[in-house]
């Protein structure tokens, strides 16, 4: 049998595994110390150093926020004899994580010279997806793969001219190392690339929201303890299926980890993408909280029915055998084995009136159309209506501008490029100009007032019905009034004279196409494949009268 002839490598073939993918909503990130002259115990010593300020970073920075999945975390890796710090983090719906994340690092770049970092995303080089207006015309996605790298918190495009293919990474680590100096470092590149990184860090405590929900004291003792606990349970609420919604069927409060008892009000902090999503849904009252204090009408039913969503969302969350191996699952069950066992207390109302209670703003949540389309128009400044100057908050302000003025970008290239292809030329010669000798072009008005270039149904039916073999209708006994023939080398809707804008030679093809299909027609015709009408029984059979 004959080897099939692909690139795919089978066992024994040299195969080296399957491609590996990014998954979905994730960036990856690693940090490479380039020095020739540092041994790998050394090496993996200063990656060290690296990873203790990147941690220190966190603390200081990020000391009350809240990941909507996933952390900022580095590992110490070692691959083909190289050591270097790497870590993933799957940000969700939250695509500000990511760009916090890429601030940490420029911020750890700055701290460290002699580190080089690489940051990527499912999308790719994202950071060149942000500057693509500003990048050299050679990049492109096929070659753009590991030739973008960051040091002392700016973006370096590596310009490797060994080949126009995409390198891999130890051919852009040992680009780095020997020709450094070729590095293109572009301002504008700059700019363009970590344009959504200016509003850090205090994007960071604007990335968050406070409210006042009614829960379960029990709970309240969960989110006290750790309050980043809230986002796998929002996370739970908002993906929730028919199979996790059993648990909230059952009448008997002791099934529950969180029984729909004992409420108490308090603020709990949430990310505003978590928020939205738990504010935004529609959910129907389960049957244990059907009779509970929270159908209270002379009480704020927002902030029950938030409170609601929220504890079912955690009871969906702790119930799922899939999240038994979750770090935030296994530390709350433990916090709630603590309470069981006697060994912690839950909070007086007395201590509960103590702790911080916040309800912020949600006028981010509203959107005024009006606001809208004077974002979209770029006068959003100009005119405002309300107290804040249009919807949202001023990032979504300038995001929306940014985003408007690329597209504008796009279709003005669109449109110059368009200028000078061939098919645009040939569309745009039907609007009756002259040719480029300065002669009247062919579409000039016949004699019987159209535009012999406009499309004609009669004029095309009748020679399709020529084409099969049909009888000619009554309709159609001549094409035009004065009664021409379509003529077998000219194209319907065309004159004898030249089409404007296009070449003797293309003109000339067309016309051989039709030569050729009405060869093929004649010998149809001949061979009886066109006849439609067949002679009746009688006639093939030879009983017709003579």
């Amino acid at each position: 049998m004959e080897k099939q002839a692909d690139d795919f490598k089978w066992f024994g073939e040299g195969f080296d595994g399957f491609p590996k993918i990014l998954p979905d909503d994730c960036v990856e990130y690693a940090v490479h110390i380039i020095n020739p002259k540092l041994k790998d115990l050394d090496m993996r010593k200063q990656l060290r150093t690296v990873q203790t300020a990147a941690n220190s970073l966190c603390k200081d920075l990020l000391k009350d926020f809240i990941w909507q999945r996933d952390g900022f975390k580095l590992g110490l890796l070692q691959q083909n004899g190289h050591s270097f710090l790497q870590g993933r983090t799957n940000f969700g719906d939250s695509i500000e994580d990511e760009w916090l994340i890429v601030y940490l690092l420029r911020q750890l770049s700055s701290q460290f010279p002699q580190s080089w970092i690489r940051i990527f995303d499912s999308d790719g080089e994202f950071l060149l997806i942000e500057a693509a207006d500003a990048l050299p015309k050679w990049l492109n996605p096929e070659v753009a793969e590991n030739r973008v790298c960051a040091v002392r918190s700016e973006p370096l495009l590596n310009i490797c001219l060994r080949g126009s293919g995409a390198l891999t990474l130890d051919d852009a680590l040992a680009f780095i190392q020997d020709r450094s100096v070729d590095l293109l470092h572009d301002t504008s590149v700059e700019s363009e690339a970590f344009y959504r990184t200016q509003k850090y860090p205090a994007q960071i405590k604007s990335s968050l929201h406070h409210a006042v929900v009614t829960i379960p004291r029990r709970l309240a003792y969960v989110l006290h303890q750790n309050p980043a606990y809230i986002s796998p349970a929002v996370e739970a609420f908002y993906l929730r299926d028919p199979i996790a919604l059993r648990p909230l069927q059952s009448r008997r409060s002791q099934t529950f980890f969180f029984a729909p008892e004992d409420f108490v009000t308090v603020s709990v902090k949430f990310t505003k993408v978590g928020y939205a999503q738990l504010r935004g849904q529609e959910f129907e009252t389960p049957p244990a909280w059907a009779g509970s204090a929270t159908n209270n009408p002379r009480e704020d039913q927002s902030a029950k029915q938030m409170g609601m969503k929220l504890t079912c969302g955690f009871e969906m969350l702790l119930s799922d055998p899939q999240n038994v191996d979750k770090k935030p699952v296994r530390e709350m069950k433990l916090l709630l084995e603590d309470l069981i066992a006697g060994d912690e207390q839950l909070p007086s109302n007395d201590d509960i009136s103590r702790w911080e209670c916040i309800q912020d703003d949600e006028s981010w949540l509203d959107i005024n159309f009006e606001d809208f389309e004077r974002e979209l128009s770029g006068t959003g400044d100009q005119i405002p209506l309300r107290g804040n100057a249009g919807f949202g908050d001023r990032t979504a302000h300038d995001n929306l501008r940014k985003i408007v003025a690329r597209f504008e970008n796009f279709l003005k290239d669109e449109d110059e490029l368009a200028e000078d292809a061939e098919f645009l030329d040939d569309m745009d010669n039907d609007d009756g100009s002259d040719t480029a000798d300065g002669t009247a072009s062919h579409d000039s008005e016949s004699d019987n007032g159209e535009r012999e270039g406009d499309f004609d149904e009669a004029r095309f039916a009748s020679m399709m019905r020529d084409m099969m073999g049909l009888p000619p209708s009554a309709a159609s006994d001549t094409v035009t009034k004065n009664g021409p023939k379509a003529d077998s080398g000219a194209i319907i809707g065309e004159s004898d004279g030249s089409i404007e804008g296009e070449s003797d030679a293309s003109i000339e093809e067309e016309r051989e196409m039709r030569r050729v299909m009405d060869d093929m027609e004649i010998e149809l015709r001949q061979a009886g494949a066109l006849s439609l009408d067949p002679p009746s029984t009688q006639e093939t059979l030879g009983l017709t009268n003579s």
